[in-house]
């Protein structure tokens, strides 16, 4: 096997490690944050385990299209931001719901949770910092990611703001702005992808 193509076997190894455990915590932590979120009455929380959820399934794309042509790879990331703007709506529909109905979230819930999950996609930020300048399907991954830390740290706010002013608004304001960071995200890689595909015919 020539150097080149050692290199690139190395290079698909890690980025399949990578996204694996990814994957892994993603899941792990999709779960956690939809319990909590419904135990703290939380649109929040809600979001930001959606968006776990969303994230899960860009990182199980990537991870098919890790060693596939590139092509293959720019289909995954264009499809990983659709995933992306679908949760995004459904958080929308939950804060459209708890608006008209009601809520009555538990702060201290939103903070411990949000804080857990800062924890992992934190780790999984660093995790993915070697592949961020890498082709489309990894930077979907870091670009999601980078949402996901952004997402906690606003969880942990609305959490504080929660208890701060007594009101529920704090949570379905972060909601809501948790589903507009998501939809960026996914239309900020679906124009990556399609500018990746242009640059393609080009060569």
């Amino acid at each position: 096997m020539s150097d080149c193509g050692c290199h690139m076997e190395a290079k698909n190894a890690a980025e399949r490690k990578t996204l694996r455990i990814l994957l892994l915590l993603n899941g792990l932590m999709f779960v956690v944050g939809i319990v909590a979120g419904i135990i703290a009455n939380s649109t929040a929380l809600v979001a930001d385990s959606l968006d776990m959820l969303a994230d899960a399934s860009v990182y199980m794309i990537s991870l098919y299209a890790v060693g596939k042509s590139a092509r293959d790879k720019n289909r995954a990331a264009t499809l990983s931001g659709i995933f992306q703007i679908t949760s995004a709506m459904m958080v929308v529909v939950d804060v459209i719901r708890r608006f008209v109905w009601g809520s009555s979230p538990e702060s201290g819930w939103m903070m411990a949770t949000a804080l857990l999950s800062l924890i992992v996609n934190s780790y999984g930020l660093y995790l993915l910092s070697k592949h961020r300048r890498g082709e489309v399907h990894m930077r979907a991954s870091w670009i999601f990611t980078q949402n996901d830390v952004i997402a906690n740290f606003s969880v942990m706010i609305a959490g504080f703001l929660v208890t701060l002013f007594n009101s529920r608004f704090p949570d379905l304001i972060v909601g809501l702005g948790i589903a507009s960071l998501v939809v960026w995200g996914g239309i900020s890689i679906i124009r990556d992808a399609q500018h990746d595909r242009k640059m393609q015919k080009v060569v």
